[in-house]
């Protein structure tokens, strides 16, 4: 497999998966990755480089994903009236 062949592969893998991705995060998915990791850092030197070939030669697109449509505002329900404030209940002095 050539460097441009894995840099097309792992630029596709990207797309699909949402974007470049770290080191790590592209471990962490083990063997459902098109080129092992070990693989790109020997043709490349670093993930850095991996990731500026692929940025370079096959640019990652991500679909933004569409908003939901938003509901129409509903009517405000009318607030329920004030009741009248409770009569003052004086206590008177018990001796």
């Amino acid at each position: 497999m050539t460097k441009d062949m894995m840099a097309k592969a792992v630029s596709e893998y990207f797309s699909k998966k949402g974007g470049p991705m770290d080191l790590a995060t592209y471990k962490a998915d083990g063997s459902n990755v098109p080129v092992k990791d070990y693989l790109l850092r020997r043709n490349f030197g670093s993930w850095n480089r991996v990731l500026s070939v692929v940025e370079k030669r096959y640019p990652v697109t991500v679909k933004a994903p569409t908003p939901a449509p938003t509901p129409a505002p509903k009517a405000k329900a009318k607030a329920p009236a004030k009741k009248a404030p409770a009569k003052k209940v004086e206590k008177k002095d018990v001796k």
